[in-house]
């Protein structure tokens, strides 16, 4: 048994570039959600109702 060498398994360099464009898919991703408002609601309304003000009445002499 001690003739017997460890097996070693070289793999490419592939993984990165995987990883790389799995990246950029999911901020692609991303962005086109929130863009199209599933992820955030931009539509944001704001409605303000302000007290109407009469000027005062003309003095009269």
């Amino acid at each position: 048994m001690s003739d017997r060498e460890p097996t070693v398994i070289h793999t490419g360099g592939g993984g990165w570039a995987v990883a790389a464009i799995l990246l950029i898919v999911v901020i692609a991703g991303g962005l086109l959600l929130f863009e199209s408002g599933y992820l955030g609601n931009r539509d944001i309304g704001i409605d303000v109702t302000l007290p109407k003000i009469e000027p005062p009445a003309p003095v009269t002499r």
